[in-house]
């Protein structure tokens, strides 16, 4: 990993700690070792860096393909760990890679939901996950965000606001090796949603907060 990831993330956890609230609840819950799928939502730019902080673990993660084209802010997220995924449809390549790094014994984050969420609740997630989580067996280690919406405005760099990373405890899908129907599919990926959904508040549960 080059020097200035050391650099910015000793950078990044002072602006947390000066220009927020951040409490992280359930570090406990991670493994130290072996592969492990680490499912998120989304509400900001600033999730990544933050999972990054608070998940003491090496790390890689799928960003939309977009950020790769512009060659600076490719080569920064690679260099954290990210390789690229295009959205709304099934990329094999990126879901080979995807197995490659939990095979290797490698944490991998995923937001199911595939982006930010605008109206800072659950929206509907994206197949993928069920099926990388399935194929791979891969304990998932589901987290729940909060308040990183916040963080969109300029105006939080004088409120301080209240972030909250709740990070649940490990579980696992039923391992599939035979092709999976959507219907299957919708069902793994409900349930994986279900687990973020209850770690996060009512008021951030959008879609999923029947699940509860």
């Amino acid at each position: 990993m080059p020097w200035f990831c050391y650099v910015s993330r000793v950078i990044v956890r002072i602006l947390l700690f000066l220009l927020t609230r951040c409490q992280v609840k359930g570090r406990e819950n991670i493994p130290r070792q072996g592969p492990l799928l680490i499912v998120s939502n989304h509400l900001s730019l600033a999730d990544p860096p933050l999972l990054y902080l608070t998940v003491d673990r090496k790390m890689m993660f799928m960003a939309k393909n977009q950020l790769f084209r512009l060659r600076l802010i490719g080569y920064l997220v690679r260099s954290f760990g990210g390789f690229p995924v295009h959205r709304g449809q099934l990329d094999r390549q990126a879901l080979r890679q995807a197995y490659q790094v939990l095979a290797d014994g490698l944490a991998l984050v995923v937001f199911p939901e595939g982006m930010r969420s605008r109206r800072g609740q659950l929206q509907p997630a994206f197949f993928g996950v069920a099926l990388i989580a399935s194929r791979s067996g891969a304990p998932i280690l589901p987290v729940g965000i909060s308040g990183t919406e916040k963080l969109e405005r300029l105006s939080w760099l004088w409120r301080r606001p209240q972030i909250t990373v709740n990070i649940g405890h490990p579980f696992h899908l039923p391992p599939s090796r035979s092709k999976l129907t959507r219907g299957e599919l919708a069902e793994l990926t409900h349930s994986i949603m279900h687990h973020i959904a209850e770690l996060l508040p009512q008021e951030y549960r959008g879609d999923y907060a029947d699940e509860n």
